[in-house]
């Protein structure tokens, strides 16, 4: 048994994406039982191009995406959150989430849709570094360390790949309910 057994779990993918902040949580999260959706801009079948040239496939358009239809949204990073970041959709699906008190993991460049989604304010957070002056500007309260957990606004923030394992025991933990601060 899985601690995510019976979850929905969207992960939203931009052109450009950093693989590694895609892929590695697609498996992970279905190893605990998650199954994990594909959202994208483009229609679905249609494949998206990481940072590196390895694609992932969409499984529904973010237009056709709600909040309520799913359990928890993963951000990865790259180049994808800034090329959808002022989608309408994006927009809307990430307020949504945040509206009705959902967990939400984002990692590296994830936080600029959070950014754009002006959900940000008085949040804990952490970001890339390139990201950071955006994140506090956007009234988050930004903390440089490998993963932050906001437990009230059930947000789970990472800086890079390199924190990839501790982001998601913390992400894994915080969308089972069974977070613990340390």
């Amino acid at each position: 048994m899985g601690k995510l057994d019976g979850q929905r779990i969207a992960l939203l993918i931009g052109p450009g994406f950093e693989e590694s902040e895609a892929i590695y949580p697609f498996y992970r999260l279905q190893e605990e039982g998650a199954r994990v959706e594909v959202l994208g801009v483009d229609a679905p079948g249609q494949p998206v191009a990481g940072k590196h040239g390895v694609p992932m496939t969409v499984d529904r358009s973010v237009r056709d995406a709600a909040a309520d239809q799913y359990d928890a949204l993963v951000l990865p990073g790259g180049r994808g959150p800034d090329a959808i970041r002022a989608n309408p959709d994006v927009i809307r699906l990430t307020q949504q989430f945040f509206a009705q008190k959902k967990p939400v993991a984002a990692i590296c460049h994830g936080p600029q849709i959070l950014i754009s989604a002006d959900v940000l304010r008085g949040v804990r957070c952490t970001s890339y570094k390139s990201v950071a002056p955006d994140v506090k500007n956007a009234g988050a309260l930004y903390e440089d360390r490998e993963t932050v957990v906001d437990p009230d606004a059930k947000l789970v923030t990472a800086r890079q790949p390199s924190d990839l394992p501790a982001w998601l025991r913390a992400t894994i933990d915080v969308f089972a309910g069974s977070y613990v601060a340390s």
